[in-house]
């Protein structure tokens, strides 16, 4: 009677076994036993966008890699495995891979790899390996603070804690559509905020500008986007959202404090997209070499006034589209002589950003922002979020739906 060896564990399986302090050990365990690695790191890219952090010595880290530059930065902009070559096949070859979880980048796994061991499948399966620790780092940010710690080059205000807190990430990729987002000044951000939510035919996006700065901003901001929540997840439309959510801030502030908020709702099947302006943020489309601002109809911030009603308005997305939004602290920004950053510097970014995906499109806008204000210490929050529209194909949508 022969015994049978039990099954050697997955990866994927170890890496959801792991304790939530401990992934970064698991990793190289594995990495070490099935790859023959000499070296592993995980880099995560901070609160800005401007460095990748080693998550070294926990809970603090090592000397930051930037995040536009080098091997690792660009496995992290381009989204693709960079095998760095230092010397001949029979030396240790670095391997830098991004680690993004459905759209949303967090950083890049380094693999030190015997040369010869480098080939296509070996850089499909670390591929896949990076995709899942990059689930498992997502989830245990619910456990255990050191992955953030480990994104943070300086302490976060209190304030700028609990809006990063509150987003739902930095980029989201369907079949559909893939949206990259950026906020500035990310280490004290207090009032903007973007927000979205997918189900099988829809997606609903949502930027909002609370008034005022630091803990107040904050504090109004979380109210808002939690009604906006509230209310979309009872099903409601997107008008009655606004309304909703209108309320909950006046009921809290009486008037003395709003919100200024874009509501969004994009029919996956049709490219019909339903919108509420409730005040100052601005969107673009661009369709093939025209960039044109969507005329909305401006209407009142949230919680301006009691019981203010709310109308949707329509308009159309295409294959190809892309839309960007910004806040107030984007188009109303003025630099040291005064000058409006305004509707013609945002189209000339925008315009040289065309061909670079969502995310570093959203980063460079904001890039251009800081070098038009003359500082990186911008007086007003600043939040864009691009979205590129596909479209649905009959296939996909039938994919998409339960069976």
């Amino acid at each position: 009677m022969s015994i049978t060896e039990p099954p050697v564990p997955s990866a994927e399986s170890q890496l959801r076994a792991a304790p939530p302090h401990a992934l970064v050990a698991t990793a190289y365990r594995i990495l070490a036993d099935r790859f023959a690695a000499q070296e592993m790191t995980l880099l995560l890219a901070d609160y800005a966008l401007s460095v990748l952090q080693p998550v070294t010595h926990l809970p603090h880290t090592g000397e930051p890699v930037p995040a536009n530059d080098g091997p690792a930065g660009q496995a992290f902009v381009t989204q693709s495995p960079v095998i760095e070559v230092t010397g001949p096949l029979t030396t240790t070859q670095p391997v830098h891979l991004p680690i993004t979880v459905r759209g949303d980048r967090l950083g890049v796994l380094t693999v030190h790899m015997p040369g010869s061991a480098i080939d296509p499948d070996a850089v499909l399966q670390l591929a896949e390996f990076a995709t899942a620790l990059g689930h498992e780092v997502a989830t245990a940010g619910r456990d255990t603070d050191l992955y953030l710690q480990a994104r943070r080059t300086r302490r976060l205000t209190l304030a700028a804690e609990m809006q990063w807190q509150l987003l739902p990430g930095r980029g989201c990729a369907r079949t559909e559509y893939v949206i990259g987002a950026h906020l500035e000044p990310a280490y004290t951000i207090g009032g903007d905020n973007f927000d979205w939510s997918t189900s099988t035919d829809h997606l609903t996006l949502t930027v909002t500008d609370g008034m005022g700065q630091g803990i107040d901003a904050s504090l109004l901001t979380n109210l808002a986007v939690g009604a906006l929540r509230n209310a979309r997840r009872a099903g409601i439309g997107l008008a009655d959202q606004a309304c909703l959510a209108d309320q909950a801030l006046y009921a809290q502030y009486g008037g003395k404090a709003y919100a200024s908020t874009l509501l969004l709702s994009f029919d996956l099947d049709t490219g019909t997209v339903h919108a509420v302006d409730a005040g100052s943020p601005q969107l673009y489309r661009r369709r093939g070499d025209t960039l044109e601002l969507i005329d909305l109809e401006a209407q009142l911030p949230l919680g301006m006034f009691e019981e203010t009603p709310y109308e949707e308005q329509i308009f159309q997305v295409e294959p190809g589209d892309r839309l960007i939004a910004v806040s107030t602290g984007v188009h109303g920004t003025r630099s040291s002589d005064g000058g409006l950053f305004g509707e013609r510097a945002l189209r000339q970014t925008l315009s040289a950003t065309s061909p670079m995906p969502p995310h570093e499109t959203a980063r460079a806008v904001v890039a251009a922002l800081i070098e038009h204000f003359g500082s990186k210490d911008l007086t007003a929050d600043a939040a864009v979020v691009c979205l590129d529209w596909k479209g649905r194909t009959v296939d996909a949508a039938q994919a998409a739906r339960p069976r």
